[in-house]
């Protein structure tokens, strides 16, 4: 995500330590699998829901209970954990105070189910019997998802409607356990493996549907007044839509991918948007590695913050001014790679994904002086403003914590988590750059891509494809996750 953040102070929480996950299976044959058949009712706003899950048993041993995020739980009224800080909240609830959530009704072949977690946000799944490691059950859920009016990921927008994590999705797995992380309004709380998704989506007939995947309208499933589509995405994160009635599409090709453009009628110039993400497209296969999905798309949407990454899909903010929309398309296509394709734990190390995203950005910059900022103007930004962050904190709390490895919780507020994530982070990899020289940097990043691609790297396993270019490197990264070096 790209985040805009203006001054807001607040204190600083405690620190947690970055792990590993489980994996739902790297080969294809123990991914797990969401077979998805939902209706929009505008009158509503609401998503009637039903899905099978064939979920593979990520733990190392015999699980008699399964535990799954509720994400949409977090809009609704009472929760603790907010999606929108108060520094954003009038951006976001443009017509005043709104709430959703999530109602699951019935999960057919287990023995019980029940909502729990710290904030309502886990569905517990008590199983008939109990289920060996890398073993498959197949779940049925009904569900309905009530959603808010807000600019954000799941939400009544004021262009349209946005449907991100709106489905009970299997928890990440840490030391042999589900993790039942919380909603942030810092960042990106999901953790996903990868998975098979198979959607069927039913919407009123003015309505056009934008995916990442190619959305196909499915005729025997459609009604009178009503379209359905399907659309079918294999090895993902997770699946994401945006409809609404106002949508226009540019589409291009770029080096066999096609690239798309979504935008209400009234944009002034989407050819340059469309341009954007088509060299940025282009220059990250040729830096990092190949682009693995057929289609790329890009859709300008009711959004509170700059931007949004999905596999394939990048929302950008309807708020944006001209000036910016070149590096938030950057930033968001950055992300194809650094969350899309090759994960990380990004609720408690954050900096992993968002601090190579804006390296990815300076680079890209930096490669297409057309679009009028330099790789060191770029890079000077952050550095003006993470020193300033830094001067303040230290001035009003008596110290600065700028250790990276942190649980998205433990942030004050949107100012402290975007100079750690985003300026720290790419100022960190400036300085790996520059001691260990560019080319053997994109080297590195090129095997990091190739390497964990389609599956969740650790912070210590970025590193080691560092440490193999140059050794002693490691060092220079520890400086800056520990918080031990001066900028």
């Amino acid at each position: 995500m790209k985040k805009f953040v203006s001054l807001a102070l607040g204190s600083v929480l405690a620190l947690a330590a970055a792990a590993g996950l489980a994996s739902c299976g790297k080969k294809q044959n123990k991914r797990c699998g969401y077979n998805i058949k939902a209706e929009y009712l505008p009158d509503t706003q609401t998503l009637s829901a039903e899905m099978t899950a064939n979920i593979v048993n990520p733990t190392d041993a015999s699980a008699d209970e399964l535990k799954f995020q509720l994400w949409p739980n977090a809009f609704r009224e009472g929760a603790q954990n907010k999606p929108v800080s108060d520094l954003y909240r009038k951006a976001a609830y443009y017509g005043g105070e709104s709430y959703g959530g999530i109602t699951v009704t019935e999960v057919g072949g287990c023995a019980s189910f029940d909502v729990c977690g710290e904030d309502e946000n886990i569905l517990s799944v008590k199983l008939k019997s109990p289920l060996g490691a890398g073993k498959r059950v197949s779940l049925t859920f009904t569900f309905d998802v009530q959603l808010a009016n807000v600019n954000h990921r799941l939400g009544v927008t004021e262009g349209g409607v946005n449907l991100a994590n709106f489905y009970p999705v299997l928890c990440a797995v840490k030391d042999g356990a589900f993790c039942e992380y919380l909603y942030s309004a810092n960042g990106d709380p999901f953790v996903n493996e990868i998975a098979d998704y198979d959607v069927t989506l039913t919407l009123p007939a003015s309505y056009t549907l934008v995916s990442g995947f190619g959305a196909k309208e499915n005729e025997e499933s459609a009604t009178e007044g009503k379209k359905a589509y399907h659309v079918r995405a294999d090895g993902v994160r997770d699946v994401a839509f945006v409809f609404g009635e106002d949508f226009e599409c540019l589409t291009e090709n770029a080096d066999g991918v096609e690239i798309s453009y979504y935008y209400p009628a009234e944009e002034s110039d989407p050819a340059s948007v469309l341009r954007a993400a088509k060299e940025s497209l282009s220059f990250y296969s040729e830096t990092f590695g190949g682009y693995l999905y057929p289609r790329y798309t890009v859709v300008t949407t009711g959004f509170v913050y700059g931007g949004m990454e999905f596999p394939a899909l990048s929302m950008i903010s309807s708020g944006l001014r001209q000036s910016e929309i070149p590096s938030v398309v950057a930033h968001e296509t950055a992300h194809q790679w650094w969350y899309s394709m090759v994960g990380s734990n990004q609720y408690e190390c954050a900096w992993q994904d968002e601090g190579l995203a804006e390296y990815s950005t300076a680079l890209f910059l930096g490669a297409h002086p057309d679009y009028g900022v330099t790789y060191r103007d770029f890079i000077s930004a952050s550095e003006r403003s993470f020193r300033a962050f830094y001067s303040v904190f230290s001035q009003v709390n008596g110290s600065a914590d700028t250790t990276m490895n942190r649980p998205l919780t433990s942030f004050s507020g949107d100012y402290e988590y975007r100079n750690i994530a985003y300026d720290k982070g790419v100022i960190l990899f400036d300085r790996v750059s520059g001691a260990m020289g560019e080319r053997k940097c994109k080297a590195a990043l090129k095997r990091y891509f190739e390497t964990y691609k389609n599956r969740i790297a650790t912070p210590e396993d970025l590193i080691a494809c560092f440490e193999r270019s140059s050794a002693g490197i490691s060092e220079l990264f520890a400086s800056f996750i520990e918080g031990k070096c001066v900028i």
